[in-house]
C-alpha cells in the first residue's frame, strides 16, 4: 500500500458560553410583524427543515417545503452519483453552491421547457450530498435522534448513513411528506432559484427539474407569495478551496487528479495511488480511515495534536506554501513538486483531496450576500425596524450575521434559518428553534424589539471572538445554555398565551455522551481500529467524558 498524505489547518474551537438570557415578558418594546403571518415556505427537506414543517403546521400554518433531491434526507441521502468538480480557485460567494437559473424575461409563470439531454443539468440542480460509502454517524443514536421517533430500543449507538437516511424517510413518512406521498405541499427536485422581499412578504422563486419518460429533461418555473420562509438548506453545500499558490495552475495541468472531498465515495479509484489530503477536521480523519487500506500512502498536512485515530499509512506533514508545477513539456503531477513552510520540498504524489470544507452561501438570496466587507468588515446600521441600508447575511462564507439566536434575521425576523451552526445537534436542536418561529409567528411569544435584536446580537459577537470560521461553534457549553434559554422562553410564553411547553433534553444524554467520549478520547486505543499505530495523545486527558473541550473535540464538524 502507498502512504496517504494528510494536510490541514485545524481551527481551535473556543466557545464562550452564550451570552446571559432571560425569558421575555410583554411588554411594548416587543416587535411588531408588518403583516401576519400565515403560509410559510420551508427550503429543505432535511431533518431541519422536515422538524420546522412538523412544528409548524401542528401550529396552523400553512406551509409547503422545497427541495432540489428526489427525497427527503439531506446530507444523509447517499448516492454514487458525485457533484461536478469544485472550482479551483473558489467560485464568487454569491455562486458558490449553484448559478440560479430563471426563465425568459416576461415569460407568464409558470413556465415550462424540455431539453433533449439534461444529466448533466439535473445533477447540478440536485447536487449529489458530499458523504461517503463507508460513513458512520459521529455521535451515539440516542443523541442523534428526533424526539417524536426515539430509535428502537437495542438499537446500535454508531449508526451508517443508510440507516439514518431510511430513519429521516421514516419521520418525513409519517408526516405525509415523502416524495411518494403526492402531498400537494411538498415540492421534491425542485431548487429554490430566488427570494425576494415584497411589501406584504416574501416572492419564492423556484425551479422543477425533472426526467420525462420520453427521456428528456423538463424544466418549470414556478413564483409563490409567503408571509414566512425557513432556510434549512444546510452547511455542506459550497466547497471551499484554500488559496495555495499554484494550486490552479496543478488544476488546469492536471485535470481530474485534484478534487474535493465532497466528491468522494470509495476507496478502490485510489489503490496502489500516494494521496495528499489537505485538511484534517473529522470528517478528513473518518474518510481517510475508510480509504486507507488499498491506497499505498497518504500524507495529512497538519498542526492538530488531536488526531488520534489515523491508520498506519499515514505521513503527517507541515503547512503547504506552494504547488511548483514542472516545466518540462508533457509533464505528469508525480514529477512536479510541493513546497511546504518548513522548507521541505514533496513529490511523487498521485492525487490530492481537498478536505477543507464548506462556505456558507445562499445563491437564492443575494441581495443578502456581500463579499466586499471580507471578513471583519461591516455597514452602518439603523436600528429602527425595517430601516437602514440592507444588512448581510453573508460575507466571505466563514459565518453568518445579523441572525438573533443564530435563527431570526434581525431586520426582518419573517426570515428564519435552521441549523446554521456547528457543534450541536442537529436532530434536536431544530425543535427548539422551530417552535420558538411557531410561537413569535403567531403571537404566542413575545420577541424583543430591533434595538434589543442586534444589542443580543453584538454582545455574541464580543464572546465569540468575532467573525470567522468559530462563529458560528457552539459546543457542549453554549448548546446547553441556548437550550435552557429556549426552555424557559417558550414555556414562559406558554404560561401567558397558551400552547405546547417544551421540555428540554433529558438528562441522561449526559451519561450517554460522557460513555461516548471516554470510547473515543478516554485511552489511546479506545474506540479505534488501528491501535498499533495512533498519534501521540493530547496533553489533556479525559476524567469522566463530560468535559466540555472533549465532547467538542468528538462531535465537532470543522468540515
Amino acid at each position: 500500500m502507498k502512504p496517504i498524505l494528510f494536510a490541514a489547518a485545524v481551527a481551535a474551537g473556543a466557545a464562550t458560553v452564550l451570552a446571559q438570557q432571560h425569558p421575555f415578558t410583554a411588554n411594548p418594546d416587543s416587535y411588531r410583524f408588518k403583516w401576519p403571518v400565515k403560509r410559510v415556505a420551508v427550503i429543505g427537506a432535511g431533518v431541519g427543515g422536515l422538524i420546522t414543517y412538523r412544528e409548524l403546521t401542528e401550529n396552523g400554518y400553512e406551509v409547503d417545503i422545497y427541495e432540489r433531491d428526489h427525497v427527503p434526507g439531506g446530507n444523509w441521502h447517499y448516492t454514487d452519483e458525485t457533484p461536478l468538480d469544485a472550482p479551483i480557485p473558489n467560485a464568487p460567494i454569491a455562486v458558490g453552491d449553484f448559478v440560479p437559473s430563471f426563465p425568459p424575461q416576461g415569460v407568464e409563470l409558470p413556465y415550462t421547457e424540455e431539453y433533449k439531454d439534461g444529466e448533466q443539468a439535473r445533477r447540478v440542480h440536485r447536487g449529489p450530498k458530499p458523504i461517503w460509502a463507508s460513513l458512520k454517524s459521529n455521535a451515539p443514536a440516542p443523541i442523534q435522534q428526533i424526539r417524536e421517533t426515539p430509535w428502537p430500543k437495542g438499537t446500535e449507538w454508531e449508526l451508517p448513513h443508510a440507516k439514518l437516511a431510511r430513519y429521516i424517510r421514516a419521520f418525513a413518512s409519517w408526516h405525509g411528506i415523502n416524495a411518494n406521498d403526492a402531498n400537494p405541499h411538498a415540492f421534491y427536485n425542485t431548487r429554490v432559484e430566488h427570494v425576494e422581499r415584497s411589501k406584504t412578504g416574501w416572492n419564492l422563486l423556484a425551479k422543477e427539474l425533472v426526467k420525462t419518460e420520453f427521456n428528456t429533461t423538463r424544466a418549470t418555473w414556478t413564483k409563490r407569495h409567503y408571509d414566512a420562509v425557513v432556510v434549512a438548506t444546510g452547511r455542506y453545500n459550497a466547497p471551499n478551496v484554500p488559496a495555495i499558490d499554484g494550486l490552479d495552475q496543478w488544476n488546469a495541468h492536471f485535470p481530474g487528479k485534484i478534487t474535493h472531498s465532497r466528491a468522494y465515495r470509495r476507496p478502490e479509484g485510489l489503490k496502489d495511488q500516494t494521496v495528499l489530503v489537505i485538511g484534517a477536521a473529522v470528517n478528513k480523519r473518518w474518510r481517510n480511515r475508510a480509504r486507507s487500506d488499498p491506497t499505498r500512502e497518504a500524507s495529512l498536512r497538519v498542526r492538530s495534536n488531536h488526531l488520534r485515530r489515523l491508520p498506519p499509512n499515514i505521513t503527517l506533514i507541515g503547512e503547504i506554501s506552494r504547488f511548483k508545477l514542472d516545466p518540462t513539456p508533457g509533464s505528469r503531477i508525480e514529477t512536479s513538486e510541493i513546497q511546504l513552510v518548513n522548507g521541505t520540498v514533496i513529490s511523487g504524489i498521485n492525487h490530492i483531496i481537498l478536505g477543507t470544507g464548506y462556505r456558507y452561501t445562499y445563491p437564492f438570496l443575494p441581495q443578502y450576500i456581500n463579499a466586499t466587507l471580507g471578513t471583519n468588515g461591516t455597514l452602518p446600521r439603523d436600528t429602527r425596524e425595517g430601516e437602514g441600508v440592507t444588512q448581510p447575511l453573508v460575507t466571505d462564507g466563514t459565518h453568518v450575521r445579523s441572525l438573533y439566536l443564530d435563527a431570526f434575521y434581525i431586520p426582518d425576523p419573517t426570515l428564519l434559518f435552521i441549523n446554521a451552526n456547528f457543534g450541536m445537534q442537529s436532530f434536536t436542536y431544530a425543535e427548539f428553534v422551530s417552535l420558538a418561529a411557531a410561537k413569535v409567528w403567531g403571537g404566542k411569544a413575545d420577541l424583543p424589539g430591533t434595538r434589543a435584536l442586534w444589542a443580543w446580537y453584538d454582545k455574541a459577537v464580543v464572546d465569540r471572538l468575532g467573525y470567522g470560521r468559530q462563529f458560528q461553534f457552539y459546543g457542549a457549553e453554549r448548546t446547553q445554555a441556548a437550550l435552557r434559554f429556549f426552555v424557559g422562553w417558550l414555556n414562559d410564553a406558554a404560561t401567558k398565551y397558551g400552547g405546547r411547553q417544551i421540555d428540554n433534553l433529558p438528562a441522561d444524554n449526559l451519561e450517554i455522551s460522557k460513555i461516548w467520549v471516554n470510547a473515543r478520547w478516554g485511552t489511546a486505543n479506545r474506540g479505534s481500529s488501528f491501535p498499533s499505530n495512533l498519534v501521540p495523545a493530547a496533553t489533556r486527558e479525559v476524567k469522566d467524558g463530560s468535559e466540555g473541550w472533549a465532547q467538542d473535540w468528538v462531535y465537532s464538524e470543522w468540515w
